[in-house]
């Protein structure tokens, strides 16, 4: 499974936030002219479901019991903050959701998220199902930053992820394509989270950008 990195700019990420809330009124739902340029692949314990208002009504994110999803945050004391950061997990968890479901249209990854971001998670998941795997291990994810977009009211979510024990399992034979840790396993994760609009309560991932061999996540 090649481990490629998706680049983008600040300038990017707050020009879309901008373009995303004329157009959306919030929700995030537009096409970013933004192109996904790379694909492969809190709370202090894992967790496979989903967080933060309402969850009952809410898509399935549930993950197989041989992986498990690791969100090292702590939870920020402003309430919008904390939203913005629980449905930052929870694309994380629809991500991973998709590809054990092996569903490239799978809703719950559409549900969290909107314009680039739904491009990036499906692309992710395209490449599990050609590849015939699925995951398992124990994925990690930990030193959140959120900040808020100048003249937007959105917010850049930042955070590292450690893969070191995350694999992917070939659907077939069952085989688990085990690698050794190594820089490649350090990632540095941005997401632009836009606020809810109307009754909705989802803040939706915007735009992502992956940065693989972060090493300051090491």
């Amino acid at each position: 499974m090649a481990r490629r990195a998706l680049t983008t700019t600040a300038a990017v990420f707050a020009t879309t936030a901008a373009l995303l809330l004329t157009a959306c009124g919030g929700g995030g739902d537009d096409t970013s002219s933004d192109d996904i340029k790379g694909a492969g692949g809190g709370s202090k314990s894992p967790s496979a479901s989903a967080s933060g208002p309402a969850a009952a009504d809410r898509p399935d994110v549930s993950v197989p019991k041989d992986l498990t999803l690791v969100f090292d945050f702590d939870k920020p004391s402003d309430a919008k903050h904390a939203a913005a950061l629980a449905d930052a997990e929870n694309y994380i968890r629809a991500l991973k959701h998709g590809i054990a479901e092996q569903d490239v249209n799978d809703p719950a990854y559409r549900f969290y998220s909107g314009a680039q971001a739904s491009q990036y998670a499906k692309s992710q998941i395209a490449s599990w199902v050609k590849g015939g795997w699925t995951v398992t291990g124990t994925d990690k994810y930990y030193d959140e930053d959120i900040t808020p977009l100048n003249d937007s009211k959105s917010l850049l979510v930042s955070f590292c992820r450690n893969q070191a024990k995350f694999y992917g399992r070939e659907i077939k034979s069952k085989k688990v394509l085990y690698t050794e840790e190594s820089l490649d396993s350090y990632q540095s994760w941005k997401l632009l989270m836009i606020p809810p609009s109307g009754s909705s309560k989802v803040w939706k991932t915007g735009n992502v950008e992956v940065i693989g061999k972060a090493k300051q996540c090491r």
